[in-house]
């Protein structure tokens, strides 16, 4: 599928002018063919008026002089043939050429005056005629049928040298025609580019709206466009303003159902209750934690980003380096240089926290982390040599509130967290086995042009 536009309409523009052409070509080839054959019968005409002019007739016998005004019929080499013939159809006179050539024209002396056709001979040879009825000459009374001839394949080679005329003009033609379409194009279409740079801009971060600097055509849709972006950014403040109102306005009743719950707990006969009153409390807690975090780390509809991912690894590592100090985690980098993540600073932090608080939680001693480009994005490894994950747990553990170490605190949420950063992100995030013998998260960012 072609994805450029100007190509789309460079094709249909060639297709267009070639569909043209090759209908004007037999067009104008017939027009030159008739117009060439008009040409060719008032040449003959002239010819046989030539021949009239000198003809005269004595004692009913048809005189014609030696050397004829047109130098053509005296030549033995010429083209052009003369014949005279009587009533009856008897040849009483032919012009020298006419020697080397056996034509079987027969003149049909019927009153029609003159005629000008097309004979092909037995031998395949083809000429023009042009007969003239003539029954007055040199004032006396007298019939005959004066014949010019001449053959065809002068204007068949008249014709080819036009055609290959046409089609070398109508070449040349189609490609200077093809090139203004390229410019025009190239110039009509910067409208769309500078529309293009804006939205990168926009994208980007360093530009807010559309500009109103577009033909008349785009501001319809520019103006939508910038409704949308003023509706989306006026949407995620209603919507994360809306969770805070919610988790502020719930905390407090949690906290009374908590106060309850634990003084229910000190009752025997109440435990029972209790325990299930704080399984409750705590899953309306997780589930309010995991909506507040989905609202603030999510994807934003136009604007894209791009974060330099050394410093953002650097900074959560010497982080959990503290917090697991007796561990002595030993994490080892393998990133291109100046190497940069196409998401949102906050939603990678928060997704780097979550995988990288799991390796270092599960893992033995070793931690490692790898970034591959290539033509289709990105991926980003994080693997350790802890115990890793089996796998028919794998897609369970991304699951919200799902957890496979029980021995240490938590709600469960942190990969389901992950999961969902990645997906809005258009990302794609895969678990598997380490070389180091633990799990490896591997996450795939597509290129921007892929979203």
């Amino acid at each position: 599928m072609i994805r450029s536009l100007r190509v789309r309409l460079m094709l249909a523009a060639t297709t267009l002018a070639v569909l043209f052409m090759l209908g004007l070509l037999p067009a104008m080839q017939g027009a030159f063919s008739l117009a060439l054959q008009d040409s060719i019968e008032q040449r003959l005409a002239s010819d046989v008026t030539t021949l009239i002019s000198a003809a005269r007739v004595e004692n009913n016998r048809l005189l014609m002089p030696a050397q004829l005004p047109d130098e053509r019929f005296n030549l033995t080499d010429s083209r052009l043939l003369g014949y005279i013939y009587d009533r009856e159809g008897h040849l009483v006179w032919r012009s020298r050429a006419t020697r080397e050539e056996n034509t079987n024209y027969k003149p049909r002396y019927d009153g029609r005056g003159n005629e000008f056709a097309r004979i092909r001979e037995t031998n395949g040879q083809e000429f023009f005629v042009y007969d003239v009825e003539v029954k007055l000459l040199g004032g006396k009374s007298a019939a005959f049928s004066i014949v010019a001839l001449q053959p065809v394949r002068e204007y068949q080679l008249t014709l080819e040298g036009l055609r290959e005329n046409l089609y070398l003009g109508f070449g040349a033609a189609l490609l200077v025609l093809l090139t203004l379409l390229w410019l025009g194009l190239t110039w009509g279409l910067q409208a769309l580019r500078r529309l293009s740079q804006e939205l990168d801009q926009i994208e980007g971060g360093t530009r807010e709206s559309l500009s109103e600097e577009h033909p008349r055509e785009l501001l319809r849709l520019t103006g939508s466009l910038n409704r949308l972006l003023h509706s989306e950014r006026e949407q995620r403040t209603r919507y994360r303003d809306s969770l805070d109102d919610l988790a502020h306005s719930l905390k407090t009743p949690l906290a009374v159902l908590q106060g309850v719950s634990e003084d229910m707990a000190q009752r025997p006969e109440d435990r029972d209750q209790a325990w299930v009153l704080q399984s409750q409390i705590e899953r309306m807690s997780q589930q309010i934690g995991y909506q507040l975090q989905r609202a603030s780390l999510r994807k934003s509809g136009l604007v894209r980003h791009q974060v330099r991912l050394q410093p953002v690894l650097q900074s959560l590592c010497d982080t959990l380096d503290k917090v697991y100090r007796d561990k002595a985690v030993h994490v080892s980098f393998a990133l291109p240089q100046e190497c940069d993540v196409p998401i949102e600073k906050g939603a990678l932090l928060e997704l780097l926290g979550n995988l990288l608080e799991n390796a270092y939680r599960l893992c033995l001693s070793e931690v490692r982390i790898t970034l591959q480009e290539n033509l289709e994005g990105v991926e980003l490894c994080i693997e350790d040599d802890g115990p890793g994950v089996p796998p028919d747990q794998r897609a369970r553990i991304l699951q919200r509130g799902e957890r496979l170490d029980r021995q240490h605190p938590g709600q469960g949420i942190g990969l389901a967290v992950v999961k969902d950063i990645i997906e809005s992100y258009g990302a794609r995030l895969t678990l598997g086995d380490s070389p180091l013998g633990g799990a490896a998260f591997k996450i795939h960012f597509p290129l921007f042009d892929q979203f």
